[in-house]
């Protein structure tokens, strides 16, 4: 085995199909998660993992599951980009004091690396330049962007005074199998399965919304690239570069499933930047990462294997 790997929330969309690569690649797998969620996205691999239930705020429980694991890959989130704003001051206590306990006994342990899922829909604010490159300005709109961000720099400051390893990767708008239809967020399969089910779509705002959407198989092999790959940098977006408008996205969906659908506007919300793309040249050069599926193609896998 080539070490273990502790997987923060790793029964979620991204956690799960990592989970699998790592299993693939020859790495032990741990995975915490909350005692009580949802474990259909790891069914088919629960034989072959570590399950360690336990609450992310409770220090006891996660300095137990940190135990013997030399990478941490942090995936969870209490919050989402709009529901923050409600009360950063619980974002906070549950993300950014938590991640920094979490840092506290992952050194304690001797942690080679933490490998953080931060934000490049949210960490940057308004675009002043397109793509947006890692050296643009950090102006969240939301308390959620504002505590990523806030992890970042504690990751670095650790890294300054204890040597502890870490990447950060700032990840676009991912999508793709396994990815819940009922939240707030995952914009693609919460189309996809109203046009399944006969329902309108339904849009905040007018579609002139544009995002950087990436297909979840190359998200996967960013986050490996960072656990197998010494770079100089330490923050790296993970984007496919290329923006997409909602009204666009529409149009892909259209012809990727042969329906017609209709379309509902509603108001837009203060949380929406108007563009977010991201530009993936450093992880192109330091992570040896680029996107490789379309968005055609990404939806038309989604669309076959789910719908």
């Amino acid at each position: 085995m080539k070490g273990k790997c502790l997987l923060l929330g790793g029964c979620g969309f991204i956690g799960s199909h990592l989970a699998d690569l790592l299993l693939e690649r020859g790495y032990q797998v741990r995975i915490f998660d909350r005692s009580r969620v949802d474990l259909s996205n790891i069914k088919h691999i629960q034989g072959r993992i570590e399950l360690a239930p336990g609450d992310f705020t409770k220090s006891r429980d996660v300095k137990k599951a940190l135990k013997g694991c030399d990478y941490i890959f942090h995936f969870i989130g209490t919050t989402l980009p709009e529901s923050s704003n409600l009360n950063p001051r619980d974002d906070v206590y549950s993300n950014v004091i938590s991640s920094i306990r979490m840092l506290e006994f992952a050194r304690a342990e001797g942690a080679k690396k933490v490998i953080f899922s931060s934000s490049g829909g949210t960490v940057y604010g308004i675009a002043r330049t397109t793509p947006i490159p890692e050296s643009h300005p950090t102006e969240p709109l939301c308390s959620y962007g504002i505590a990523k961000l806030t992890v970042e720099r504690y990751l670095h400051l650790f890294s300054y005074l204890y040597d502890l390893d870490y990447v950060v990767l700032r990840s676009s708008n991912p999508y793709g199998e396994r990815q819940g239809t009922e939240g707030l967020q995952g914009a693609i399969p919460v189309f996809l399965s109203r046009i399944k089910e006969g329902k309108p779509v339904r849009i905040w705002g007018d579609g002139s919304v544009v995002r950087d959407f990436l297909y979840i198989e190359d998200l996967t092999r960013a986050f490996f690239q960072a656990l197998t790959t010494r770079t100089q940098s330490r923050v790296f977006n993970i984007g496919s570069g290329r923006g997409t408008s909602i009204n666009e996205l529409m149009e892909v969906i259209r012809r990727v499933t042969g329906r017609e659908f209709r379309v509902e506007y509603g108001p837009g919300r203060k949380v929406d930047v108007p563009v977010n793309i991201l530009d993936p040249q450093l992880a192109g050069k330091e992570l040896k990462w680029r996107a490789e599926v379309s968005l055609e193609e990404g939806i038309r896998r989604l669309w076959e294997a789910n719908y």
